[in-house]
């Protein structure tokens, strides 16, 4: 039970990363804090941990909305009298070029993956401050460090992401707050699912192309991503700090001969 007595709140907890890590982080003993915009959502993820005998609460809460997430870190506190894992999952994506975007589309990316990351932030880390420790988890992408076509918006919010989680590991340190990010590739959500749908008049074609940026040929699982987070939230990795992890099947690092 690697997370018993903790707790751990996870934004965007209602559908793929996060309601897997949310699954998996009761099962290994966590009381979690599930949010998530669309109540429908999060409570699924709730009534499916009580359901294995987990222990868990949803918070509904725009991560963008300054008192929205106060309200939900007050709410986690009242609930459990502690929050030892932050985990920033929310986010949403965004397709274009920089020409081809308008600057509302633009705004609306930084405003989830940007934003979205530091409310939570802003408002958890006095409480781990003042406890003197906790690890923060914070998504970034792949992404960050490769370039991939039409996709500005988001590029540029997960390398932020990943900055920001370096210049945090520096402040909080004296804290003993554990600031990392995860860097996964594409990993086959329901998100990416309608995406493919949506985006193209051939779904399975594009889903083989994207498949090839993958050195073993398939795409990541929500499971693998969560296995990670799991890590990072343990003390598995207590002497991992500022650090990014990949969960991208080869595609920083690698490449098909």
């Amino acid at each position: 039970m690697k997370l018993a007595d903790k707790a751990v709140l996870i934004t965007g907890s209602g559908s793929g990363i996060g309601r897997s890590s949310a699954l998996l982080f009761a099962k290994e003993g966590a009381k979690v804090i599930v949010n998530d915009i669309d109540p429908g959502n999060g409570q699924q993820t709730v009534d499916d941990i009580r359901r294995a005998g987990g222990e868990a609460v949803y918070v509904q809460a725009d991560v963008t909305d300054p008192e929205s997430v106060e309200s939900m870190v007050r709410q986690a506190l009242n609930e459990y009298g502690q929050i030892d894992v932050l985990f920033n999952n929310a986010g949403i994506s965004g397709v274009g070029a920089i020409h081809e975007l308008e600057p509302e589309q633009w705004d609306q990316v930084m405003k989830v993956n940007i934003r979205g990351v530091f409310l939570p932030c802003k408002y958890v880390l006095p409480h781990m401050m003042e406890r003197r420790k906790g690890s923060v988890i914070n998504m970034s992408s792949c992404i960050a460090e490769i370039g991939l076509a039409r996709r500005a918006s988001y590029a540029a919010t997960k390398g932020a992401v990943l900055a920001l989680t370096k210049s945090m590991q520096v402040d909080y340190a004296a804290y003993n707050i554990r600031v990392n990010a995860l860097l996964p590739g594409t990993i086959l959500t329901p998100f990416v699912e309608e995406y493919l749908q949506k985006s193209y008049d051939d779904p399975e074609s594009a889903l083989q192309s994207i498949k090839k940026r993958q050195l073993g040929g398939e795409l990541g699982r929500p499971e693998d991503v969560a296995q990670a987070a799991l890590f990072l939230a343990s003390e598995d990795s207590k002497f991992m700090m500022g650090s990014p992890l990949y969960i991208d099947g080869g595609v920083v690092f690698g490449k098909n001969a």
